[in-house]
């Protein structure tokens, strides 16, 4: 084949078919000719034109540019590119008046978007206005249907009557022993609204004056000097009131001369109607001289008494005056736990038959034969202890012989052994304290009975007295069956079987009631002549007076400076944080049963702890609080019976809970010199609902800075000035507080708003416990048997820190004027505590624990200065602090709790038919 092409070829293709394919060959290549020279053509003429162009454009002369770019009026010479500029110039006109109207229109849009925001505003402020017109209309209607349900007008209090200096004389009862308040007593000069006011007589302007007890003396004065009702102005008095003993028997004056001193005293009037004589005793032998005395209409308080001389509902059974100079030291008292001790019950003393008093001397012969004699049991008492302390089946103590001389008593009476110091050490180790009273029956008491009472409730020894016919102390207002066992001498058999019967738990109450009892009313010269004249007072059925409240002392300050929303505050999310408040600050309701509750609850009041419940007007303290610090009574609003408002009706986000109302509360913040992290925290409370006033309570010295703006919150700031710096000034009943819930704060305490009103809401629902936001507990140190403070997470507390939490203002005054003046001082000594001084006090009044709220545990603001609780020596101080506190409450009043509140509602969405109940968990 190779041969046959190569042959082909020479022969110039010609052969079989070699002219066709020369042909085609060369058509071929004229093809491919043509496409090489267009293609040149193509690329090159562009190039070399490109290039001319180029070159004749740059020449020197503008005249000789032939392909340059021409002007317009150039250009326009020709008619219809004329005709086009003109179409170009009248779009462009146009386009420049449609940009002015659209510039205009933009303006006029602008100015009706701000109409339109102004018009919502308005309307917002008009629903504002509305809703708050719809509330000021529903209040009043509510208290409207409150009065037509009480039907009773509101009362202004009388006109003040004042008596004559010259008191008709009225005849007197056919025997002194018949006087009681109806027939000896003048009320016209104790009006209701008179205060009831005391006089005093200055005992050293008398002759008997110099026979007192010194001791008994000072006390008095001092106790007269601070009483709230004692006047200066005998004109005006309710009670005239006069020392005569305790005496020293060596100058003791005759019963006859102390009779006609007391005849000749300037108010005595002719009976003596009004008086009060008073007789303390601070030994066991005080005398009895005032039995042989005539002493007309008037009064007698003193610790013995025969049933011929004492009249009941008139005359008042006293305790004897230990402590007459001195407060008792809390640190020597034993604490009530454990419940049991050493002896199951002791006695000491010895009977003496042959001791001979002034009393002794002066009873007549008719009166020793008067009426059948009563059985000697204390034979069969001193054979029935003796057999149960032989029988050894309990540890007891009796003793009825002195190893050293006994104290000079009243004839059958069991005479004191020993020195006070001894028998309390007796009395600590005894569960239970024998007191067998005289066995001449017409002594109902006697100055011994009520020394062994005095001591057995000082120690905390459970008194068990033989004898139901004794007249206890302030028998008529206090219960004593709730303190001590009164049991008749004919069952001495069985008292062995009735002290063992009695279960831990009433014996823990009766030492706590017992120890109750002798710290209000026996422990000091203040409580026991507060005492006295609180028992007058009430039997006269008129009101105590309002207990004090502290002054505030205002710091001048600017405000004005706009106070701004912090988002981490106001932003709740989806929380609601309940009804809209719209109305302006408004105080707590008035207490009004000041009056009425005199003539009710005695009993309740006078036997039971200063609690919420147990309104402490009755105590020898006094003064009743004041009406906004009142736990029943107040606010208690009225509530329609049937279907509408409140109950299921109400859903959760509608109704602020509780059974008041109406009620704001009161933020009172404690701050030492830190300006800037106290503004920050006021600013974070603007808009905060139902915040009726800040109160600042400035516990420096140095006042704060003249040019420090304060914020304006939409709420009064009360800047309060204290006369030192000291922890105890956070809970100072300060009477700008006008509302019964307080919020105690620190200054760098950053808490949100409906963590706030979450708060407030648990609060209102136990308003009598302490309601907060950080917990913490207490633990018994095992190795150092001691008490420890514990602020680690725990599910367990036993108290909530005041330095974010809710408690009621009652709480301010018991804290600030009742609690042990010890507590205190440890507070100020420590700089420290005042929190945990609050939880004890509380858990003693209520025995509740307090009530933690949300899962926070600590609530300190991010950037703030580093506090003293972060100092290692807080904690050690704190330590100290629980287990001196429990050495003066005599146990650990704290109690554990793992109850949380959580609000589910607070979080959960449900439609309206659905809400109609909330629950906590």
């Amino acid at each position: 084949e190779l041969m046959t092409g190569y042959t082909m070829l020479r022969n110039g293709g010609v052969g079989n078919g070699g002219q066709p394919w020369v042909l085609r060959w060369s058509s071929r290549i004229r093809l491919t000719w043509l496409s090489f020279t267009l293609f040149i053509i193509l690329v090159f003429f562009p190039l070399i034109a490109h290039y001319y162009l180029t070159t004749i454009d740059d020449a020197d002369d503008a005249g000789k540019r032939i392909f340059g770019p021409r002007t317009g009026n150039e250009l326009c010479e020709v008619k219809h590119v004329q005709d086009l500029c003109r179409i170009r110039e009248s779009v462009s006109e146009e386009l420049l008046q449609l940009e002015a109207k659209r510039q205009e229109l933009n303006s006029e849009i602008a100015k009706l978007n701000l109409k339109i925001e102004a018009c919502k505003k308005s309307i917002e402020n008009a629903k504002q206005d509305l809703l708050q017109l719809k509330n000021v209309i529903s209040q009043t209607e509510h208290s409207y249907k409150e009065l037509m349900a009480q039907n009773q007008p509101k009362l202004s209090l009388p006109i003040r009557l004042l008596p004559d200096k010259d008191d008709a004389t009225f005849p007197l009862p056919k025997s002194n022993r018949n006087c009681r308040l109806h027939n000896c007593f003048d009320y016209s000069r104790c009006p209701l609204t008179s205060g009831f006011p005391v006089y005093v007589y200055n005992s050293d302007d008398y002759p008997f004056g110099s026979s007192l007890d010194p001791l008994i003396k000072q006390a008095f004065e001092a106790t007269v000097r601070t009483n709230v009702y004692v006047t200066e102005n005998a004109n005006i008095a309710c009670v005239y009131i006069i020392l005569v003993g305790e005496m020293q028997e060596p100058v003791m004056p005759k019963p006859t001369e102390l009779e006609q001193q007391l005849h000749s005293l300037p108010y005595w009037r002719t009976d003596g109607h009004n008086h009060l004589i008073i007789n303390l005793s601070r030994k066991s032998e005080t005398q009895n001289f005032i039995y042989n005395i005539s002493t007309g209409r008037a009064m007698i308080a003193q610790s013995t008494f025969y049933d011929a001389q004492y009249r009941p509902g008139f005359d008042i059974v006293v305790s004897p005056l230990v402590h007459a100079m001195s407060e008792p030291n809390f640190l020597e008292i034993p604490p009530q736990v454990p419940v049991k001790r050493k002896y199951l019950f002791s006695f000491q003393g010895e009977k003496i038959e042959s001791l001979r008093s002034s009393l002794q001397e002066v009873r007549s012969f008719e009166e020793e034969i008067e009426g059948n004699a009563p059985a000697d049991y204390d034979d069969r008492i001193i054979t029935t202890l003796k057999a149960v302390q032989d029988s050894k089946l309990d540890f007891v103590l009796v003793e009825f012989t002195c190893k050293n001389q006994p104290k000079a008593s009243l004839p059958t009476e069991w005479a004191l052994c020993g020195e006070r110091d001894d028998r309390l050490e007796l009395l600590k180790l005894s569960t239970f304290a024998l007191i067998i009273t005289p066995g001449d029956t017409h002594l109902v008491i006697s100055a011994g009975c009520t020394m062994r009472l005095f001591e057995a409730l000082e120690v905390g020894a459970i008194p068990v007295v033989l004898g139901e016919q004794v007249q206890l102390p302030y028998n008529d207002v206090i219960r004593w069956n709730e303190a001590a066992l009164i049991i008749p001498k004919p069952r001495i058999t069985e008292v062995h079987f009735l002290l063992r019967s009695i279960s831990d738990n009433d014996l823990l109450a009766m030492r706590r009631q017992g120890r109750f009892l002798w710290e209000t009313y026996f422990s000091t010269s203040d409580n026991v002549f507060s005492t006295v004249l609180a028992i007058i007072r009430t039997r006269i059925q008129i009101p105590a007076a309002p207990i004090r409240e502290e002054p505030a002392v205002e710091i001048p300050h600017r405000s004005g400076k706009a106070a701004g929303t912090d988002p981490n505050m106001a932003d709740n999310g989806d929380l609601d944080l309940g009804p809209v408040e719209t109305e302006p600050p408004y105080s707590s309701p008035k207490y009004l049963r000041n009056f009425t509750l005199t003539a009710m609850d005695i009993y309740r009041n006078w036997n039971s702890a200063p609690g919420p419940f147990h309104l402490f007007p009755y105590t020898p303290f006094d003064p009743v609080l004041p009406s906004e610090a009142k736990f029943l009574g107040s606010g208690t609003g009225f509530r329609p019976i049937g279907g509408g408002a409140g109950g299921s009706g109400k859903e959760f986000q509608a109704a602020l809970g509780g059974n008041v109302p109406r009620e704001q509360f009161t933020v009172v913040m404690l701050t030492y010199e830190r300006e800037e992290v106290l503004m920050n925290s006021l600013e974070r409370l603007n808009g905060l609902p139902y915040l009726n006033k800040v109160v600042v309570v400035w516990n420096s010295p140095k006042l704060p800075s003249e040019d420090l703006l304060w914020p304006d919150i939409g709420v009064p700031i009360m800047v309060v000035r204290t006369e030192k710096n000291s922890l105890n000034n956070r809970f100072l009943p300060w009477d700008e507080i006008d509302t019964e819930a307080i919020l105690s704060i620190d200054d760098d305490a950053h808490l949100r708003h409906d963590e706030i009103m979450f708060g407030f809401r648990v609060w209102r629902e136990a308003r009598d416990r302490i309601v907060g936001f950080p917990g913490r507990y207490h633990a018994w140190d095992i190795p150092h048997q001691s008490w420890l403070y514990n602020s680690n997470y725990s599910c367990e507390l036993s108290m909530v820190l005041t330095g974010a939490a809710f408690f009621h203002k009652y709480y301010a005054y018991l804290y600030s004027y009742v609690m042990p003046q010890a507590i205190r001082d440890m507070v100020d000594e420590y700089i420290n505590c005042e929190d945990i001084a609050m939880n004890f006090l509380v858990s003693h009044l209520t025995r509740k624990p307090p009530i933690k709220v949300t899962s926070r545990w600590t609530f300190r603001c991010p950037g703030c200065p580093q506090a003293l609780s972060h100092d290692d020596s807080h904690f050690h101080e704190r330590h100290k602090c629980i287990n001196f506190f429990v050495k003066v409450y005599g146990y650990m009043p704290l109690l554990y709790t793992q109850f949380r509140v959580d609000s589910v509602l607070f979080k959960t969405r449900l439609p309206h038919d659905k809400t109609k109940c909330f629950k906590f968990i």
